[in-house]
């Protein structure tokens, strides 16, 4: 195929790429786009496909083989283009025809993303640095046992009967006439301070060996109150390592040179908005309603994320350069497991997709982990 091109560089990482098809390898398209189209062409006297090519091309007519044959011909050409001039093409290309005529040239211009030059700092050093500098606050995991028994409140009043407004309403009403009979003046202690408003309290349960057993597989307090601790410490250690993840990544991104395709801006935007309308349609309101709330446009919206949007695209592209570089890839079997686990939640998930999900996930798994053993390294 002779194929002659031009790639000329394009802001926001993108580039046009111009060029011509030799009218010989053009032409070679032209009966099998001709035959194609002819599949579903009735002519009266012939059957569908039989008919002789020049009485299909006068009933198709040339200029619509010639278009399908365009297309014929840059869905192979394109392919070849990015592999011999090493082009690490993203997303759909928008393809143009500029020249388009029998036994001529086909000339044609594609505007494509691509993968952006990525200029990493010494993230290893950056990772340890990173976490050199987290405080002895960050770094503690002992669990008090104020934090136990605040829990443990919290979980009581969760438990805690409901009182109903009515409830609430007889009992402060009682309240205020008690107030009036009595020697207090209204809204007055006896030492002139101001009463606070009626507040209905709430009937804690017992802390016993039957309340904790309700709530789970626990033998008694005591065993409930050691389990406790040990989530609490767990929840710890998580929050820590989510804050570390958060602050060597930040401080990659913000030493890291890349250009960012719109593409990829776009395609992290519109998860964004999707995630919200799933979220807004999941409370029974309709998206539209809630925009009108805010009075904001989706346009509005998709402008305020742009940052967010910005910053998850470079992330991606981050993660997968330091993966490449250091060659962190995730096992068969653990691939594997993934993709089972995803196919039993999400039962009409795609497969590939799925698999594809699983792949990126599981390599940002270890990318992070190669990062914080940076850190564990250096203490």
């Amino acid at each position: 195929m002779n194929i002659k091109i031009s790639v000329k560089k394009l802001p926001k990482s993108e580039v046009e790429i111009e060029g011509e098809l030799s009218a010989e390898d053009f032409e070679s398209y032209f009966p099998k786009a001709l035959a194609k189209l002819g599949e579903n062409v009735e002519i009266q006297g012939f059957r569908k496909g039989k008919a002789p090519e020049n009485v299909l091309l006068a009933n198709v007519g040339e200029m619509h083989v010639l278009e399908e044959a365009a297309e014929m011909a840059m869905s192979d050409s394109y392919v070849k283009i990015l592999e011999e001039n090493k082009i690490d093409a993203i997303g759909r290309p928008e393809i143009g025809i500029v020249k388009l005529a029998r036994k001529n040239p086909l000339g044609f211009k594609i505007k494509t993303a691509v993968l952006p030059e990525i200029k990493l700092p010494d993230y290893k050093k950056i990772a340890v640095k990173t976490a050199e500098e987290m405080t002895a606050e960050d770094k503690n995991l002992e669990v008090t046992d104020k934090e136990v028994e605040d829990t443990i409140m919290d979980i009581r009043k969760s438990r805690a009967p409901k009182i109903s407004m009515k409830d609430a309403a007889e009992q402060a009403q009682k309240t205020e006439e008690e107030k009036k009979t009595g020697s207090e003046s209204a809204g007055e202690t006896e030492g002139g301070e101001k009463k606070k408003a009626y507040e209905p309290k709430e009937e804690l349960p017992e802390l016993n060996d039957e309340f904790v057993q309700a709530l789970g597989p626990f033998k008694d307090v005591a065993d409930f109150k050691t389990k406790l601790r040990e989530n609490i410490k767990l929840e710890k250690e998580n929050r820590l390592k989510e804050k570390t993840r958060l602050k060597i990544m930040e401080n990659i991104l913000e030493k890291t040179e890349a250009e960012i395709p719109e593409i990829l801006t776009q395609s992290e935007i519109a998860k964004i908005v999707y995630r919200m309308e799933s979220d807004i349609s999941a409370m029974g309101l309709q998206f539209e309603d809630y925009l009108a709330q805010i009075k904001k446009t989706k346009e509005d919206l998709e402008k305020d994320f742009r940052p967010d949007a910005e910053k998850k695209a470079k992330l991606s592209l981050v993660l997968n350069t330091i993966a490449e570089a250091e060659k962190l890839v995730p096992g068969e079997k653990q691939v594997a497991d993934e993709v089972a686990h995803i196919l039993e939640h999400y039962k009409d998930a795609d497969p590939e997709r799925a698999k594809m999900h699983a792949e990126n996930v599981l390599t940002n798994e270890k990318v992070f982990q190669f990062l914080e053993n940076q850190g564990k390294k250096s203490a």
